[in-house]
């Protein structure tokens, strides 16, 4: 898999899971609410693009994966199994590739991206002191 899709795919994995958490499955066939904040828009916009570069057996399948990411509840389960699909569909189709990297803001010069799933998970560029779990108190200096 190219290291643009990966870039992609993780860009737009945030986007997505709003726009699910937000919609459910109405997500890909809902007209764009004007109130909707910018995430949950941009994650509308990506995945109605997507289904509209479907076919009939690639959106069943879209709307099936979408449906149980807006059940599940659990968005680091459901970032995961939107982007399994989203990479699918963009391996296969260098248009939509070109078209959900103009969607996409492009990233700011020496930006970083971090990304932290699950339960007491930590995401920092500079940390310190991190502690998860139960029972465990910081060292004193």
């Amino acid at each position: 898999m190219s290291a643009e899709i990966v870039a992609l795919v993780e860009q737009a994995g945030p986007y997505l899971t709003s726009a699910v958490g937000a919609y459910g499955v109405a997500v890909l066939t809902r007209a764009q609410d004007v109130a909707a904040d910018a995430t949950v828009g941009l994650g509308q916009r990506i995945l109605q693009l997507v289904w509209r570069r479907r076919d009939e057996a690639g959106r069943a399948e879209l709307e099936r994966v979408v449906d149980e990411a807006a059940d599940e509840h659990d968005d680091a389960y459901s970032t995961a199994v939107l982007g399994r699909l989203l990479k699918r569909a963009l391996q296969d189709d260098a248009g939509l590739r070109e078209e959900l990297a103009a969607l996409l803001p492009a990233p700011a010069a020496g930006s970083v991206t971090i990304t932290a799933s699950g339960e007491r998970s930590i995401a920092a560029q500079h940390i310190g002191t991190a502690i998860t779990g139960d029972g465990h108190l910081p060292r004193r200096p």
